[in-house]
């Protein structure tokens, strides 16, 4: 009986120190490193260098009130550097991986509070909550993300590396090192027709740029320099310039010229 209790607890024995032995033996699990090239949803992985993204973040203005999402945000850089700017900043990654090891570079770069991974699809995510958006996508993305772009808060900045928006022309455009980089800023929506107490104001709205008719009585003026930067909006009417900011349903500002003074108007 002792002799078989003996020879049980022996084979238990030799049986957790062979278990624990083999797990010693198995190699630490290595982290998961980038490459160039390597294939994501949508498109391939290639960095933005540091020296371009500090550039985007320049053309934005980024400041510690400002909330950023970088689109497709691959080892967190762009996010990680806006963070070091005070800004709560946002990367949407789809590749588990990367956004795992963009974690780990916020932690080391000590901007965890302020930065934040995602993993998730650009096309199914909310960005609403951004002030400046930061991407580099292929151009058929940019455009297939532009409507959800133009309908985010006038005046947000939005800055590519590489591409462009087709027919939506940048309101800045800068090089750095070889490289382009392009910014928008989403511009409010005043297509339609608006009251004024000058008369009638028919605006025809291209993206931040405005044409339309200014009626007065049975006269009809055309609109000329008509610009949008986000809600501050500008445009000539004869020899009357008006300058403004767009309210929702409202404008209002100041004019010069031929007729000074302030000037409002509503939606029809």
């Amino acid at each position: 009986m002792l002799i078989a209790q003996f020879h049980r607890r022996f084979h238990l024995a030799l049986l957790l120190a062979l278990v624990s032995s083999g797990v010693a033996a198995q190699p630490a699990q290595k982290e998961f490193e980038p490459h160039v090239g390597q294939e994501g949803k949508d498109v391939i992985w290639v960095p933005t260098p540091q020296g371009l993204v500090d550039k985007m973040l320049d053309m934005t203005k980024v400041t510690s009130a400002d909330t950023v999402y970088d689109l497709g945000s691959g080892d967190g850089r762009t996010v990680i550097t806006a963070a070091k700017r005070g800004a709560k900043a946002v990367g949407i990654e789809y590749n588990p991986d990367m956004v795992e090891l963009s974690k780990r570079n916020a932690e080391k770069a000590g901007v965890t509070a302020k930065a934040t991974f995602m993993k998730a699809d650009l096309f199914e995510t909310d960005f609403s909550p951004a002030t400046v958006i930061t991407m580099y996508l292929l151009p058929s993305i940019n455009t297939k993300l532009r409507p959800k772009i133009l309908n985010l808060k006038p005046g947000t900045r939005v800055v590519s590396h590489a591409f462009t928006m087709e027919d939506w022309t940048a309101d800045q455009t800068e090089s750095f090192d070889g490289r382009t980089a392009y910014m928008w800023i989403v511009p409010a929506k005043v297509e339609g027709a608006w009251q004024m107490a000058q008369g009638e104001l028919e605006l025809k709205q291209m993206y931040q740029n405005v044409a339309g008719t200014l009626k007065t009585g049975g006269n009809a003026v055309a609109i000329t320099n008509g610009k949008l930067r986000g809600d501050q909006i500008s445009f000539t009417a004869g020899n009357t310039e008006y300058s403004g900011r767009v309210t929702g349903k409202g404008m209002e500002g100041t004019t010069r010229g031929a007729s000074a003074g302030p000037w409002n108007a509503t939606r029809k």
